[in-house]
């Protein structure tokens, strides 16, 4: 009963979140999503002008902008307090419901051998800032799961050695540009998604420039042996993948 009435409350806040957020944007701050899709251009034209100091004052600019849009937000502030009024609600409930745990211990003829990990170092980390790529020298290959905040990712491929069956490429950017550069010789998969940001996939070029979400394989992705499934999300930003 108490974890049912755990996830009803928090279903009414996701939804009264919801409501809060409508009501702000249609009568109390109708300028919330111009100053939203403002910061986003600011942006984006400094993403597409990396490298140039127009490119870092655009950037930086809209980067404060959308700060500033958020913080002013009344649905911003509703989410601080829900969050609050979330662990006061938690403290009381643990109090109140304590957790008991019962402990069944039976003893077994053979003692359990203790299973073997192996811990791989992965290629890329979780980042806030910054770019990150893959070795331009011959490296051992991993499977990429990654979020990060502001920087571009660059991944070339034919430096390493993929093993047999499904790759898996895995990324969440906040803003920034991904380039993945990938062999002839392997098929591929591409589920991309993003809010502002153009996309090149071999030479399919997708024109639509907000709030895109699509699917693209090769046409001999299913029966290949050797294949790379990737998975990309972002905010404001652009991905190409290429052969190499």
């Amino acid at each position: 009963m108490f974890r049912n009435a755990k996830n009803d409350y928090t279903g009414w806040l996701v939804v009264i979140g919801v409501v809060v957020l409508l009501l702000e944007i249609l009568f109390f701050n109708s300028g919330l999503i111009f100053s939203l899709l403002f910061s986003g251009g600011l942006i984006y034209i400094g993403r597409r002008k990396a490298g140039k100091r127009s490119g870092k004052i655009f950037t930086i600019a809209g980067i404060i902008f959308l700060f500033i849009s958020v913080f002013s937000m009344m649905t911003f502030r509703f989410l601080l307090l829900a969050i609050l009024l979330h662990f006061i609600i938690q403290y009381f409930n643990s109090k109140k419901y304590p957790n008991k745990i019962t402990l069944d211990i039976k003893e077994s003829e053979q003692a359990q051998q203790e299973e073997t990990l192996i811990k791989t170092k992965p290629l890329f980390e979780n980042i806030f800032f910054g770019q990150q790529k893959t070795p331009s020298s011959v490296y051992e290959w991993n499977d990429i799961n990654i979020q990060s905040g502001i920087g571009d990712t660059i991944i070339d491929l034919s430096y390493t050695v993929l093993p047999k069956g499904e790759t898996i490429i895995f990324m969440r950017n906040v803003i920034g540009n991904i380039q993945i550069q990938i062999p002839y010789e392997i098929e591929v998969s591409v589920h991309h998604s993003s809010v502002i940001g153009t996309t090149t996939v071999f030479e399919n070029h997708q024109a639509q420039v907000f709030n895109q979400s699509f699917h693209l394989k090769t046409a001999g992705y299913d029966k290949a042996e050797q294949k790379v499934k990737i998975f990309t999300s972002l905010l404001v930003g652009n991905i190409e993948v290429s052969r190499i």
